[in-house]
């Protein structure tokens, strides 16, 4: 397949941004009034796709913020979007050295948006002639090119130096979004194979794909917003030495890096006076003893992802709780420790058991003005229900 430019988008042309702009001055693009509005002023078709990105830029506000009011969106295209944190991030840390960015499956741009703002020259290429035409609009600010053709038609076979390779593979399959290297579009082997090929490969990946398919030739990144774990980044290291695990959470505005060090596991022991919840990028690097090194903690279980420790934990890189009483785990004695505390209101959060918390409440039957946490979780002593109290997190 060869590539070709993109078509402009039809809402930047002729009557486009006329629709557009009408489209955006509906209270409710969804609705069938505004339909019917629109639809006495342009055709049909018009009239569908300005509603939809006057539809699309509102729920794209709460990723984007104001910038999503100059930017143009597909519905595919937004859900699969990186984060704008998480391209910069990404920018920040594998432009330099670097002069050009080649981004193989660009989807609305974002990437390589960020990519351009660090200072590379930019070339994207998307499968979707109408998503091609939407990153066409949305990197104008950096001069980027956008070609319409699949990743390997667009890839020469020998590169200049100083390029950047960027792959966001899809990661749908005829069900639905998928977890497996064999559905990834464009395929593994190719992506792997751009190893031999550029100065850097980076590629994002879903955040459930298993640590043990990923290659160990390339720097992995696990890469957390929020709370919330969302990729996992590939990349030929920058720097001499070998490829190391890292984790990269950002919050607040903020960065925190962690690097493996090849520390090993951390013992298993009771629970002691405080109980950590790791960042999930922590628990699916499985870097424990790196967030907590120096510190004396440990976990409660092998197979559970809590850590403990007789004293705080100084480190963003978790959640931690206070443990006030430990009781055996039953819903039996959960509910009369309830009942003797009068708790109306219980936080359950719960790891390695098969427990569903909103069905737990109703067993319960909570009844009272008090409020309490509850930790489920296994232990060297059995299972245990942890009553804690949150510890104000560490700036």
């Amino acid at each position: 397949m060869s590539t070709s430019q993109p078509a402009p988008h039809p809402l930047t042309v002729g009557e486009g941004p006329m629709a557009l702009e009408r489209a955006l001055a509906q209270p409710d693009p969804d609705s069938l009034t505004a339909a019917s509005a629109l639809r006495r002023l342009v055709a049909p078709e018009l009239a569908a796709l300005a509603l939809e990105q006057a539809s699309l830029r509102r729920r794209a506000r709460s990723k984007f913020g104001d910038r999503a009011a100059d930017m143009l969106f597909t519905a595919t295209g937004l859900e699969q979007a990186t984060r704008p944190e998480v391209s910069a991030w990404r920018a920040d840390t594998f432009a330099e050295g670097c002069s050009r960015v080649l981004d193989l499956g660009c989807g609305l741009g974002f990437d390589a948006l960020a990519m351009g703002r660090a200072g590379l020259g930019v070339d994207a290429v998307e499968l979707d002639p109408l998503t091609a035409s939407c990153a066409q609009h949305n990197l104008a600010s950096v001069k980027g090119r956008v070609l319409v053709g699949d990743a390997a038609s667009a890839v020469p076979a020998v590169m200049d130096g100083g390029v950047l390779v960027f792959v966001d593979p899809a990661r749908r399959s005829s069900t639905g979004r998928s977890w497996r290297l064999e559905d990834l579009s464009p395929g593994w082997d190719f992506v792997l194979s751009l190893r031999q090929r550029c100065d850097r490969l980076v590629v994002k990946l879903g955040p459930g794909i298993s640590r043990s398919l990923l290659p160990d030739d390339l720097g992995r990144h696990w890469v957390s917003h929020e709370g919330t774990l969302v990729e996992v980044c590939l990349a030929t290291d920058v720097g001499e030495g070998p490829a190391v695990d890292r984790v990269v959470v950002l919050r607040g505005g903020r960065r925190y890096e962690l690097v493996g060090r090849g520390l090993g596991r951390l013992p298993v022991e009771d629970v002691g006076e405080y109980l950590h919840e790791p960042d999930p990028a922590v628990i699916r690097s499985q870097l424990y003893a790196e967030a907590c090194s120096g510190t004396n903690a440990w976990l409660v279980d092998h197979d559970v992802a809590y850590l403990s420790s007789d004293g705080p934990l100084d480190t963003p890189l978790v959640t931690s709780f206070r443990v006030l009483e430990s009781i055996p785990w039953s819903v039996r004695t959960l509910r009369a420790w309830c009942r003797e505390h009068r708790i109306g209101t219980l936080e359950i959060k719960k790891r390695g058991l098969d427990v569903d918390p909103a069905e737990l409440r109703r067993q319960l039957k909570l009844k009272g003005s008090a409020s309490a946490t509850v930790v489920l979780t296994p232990t060297p002593r059995g299972t245990r229900a942890l009553v804690c109290e949150r510890v104000p997190r560490s700036p």
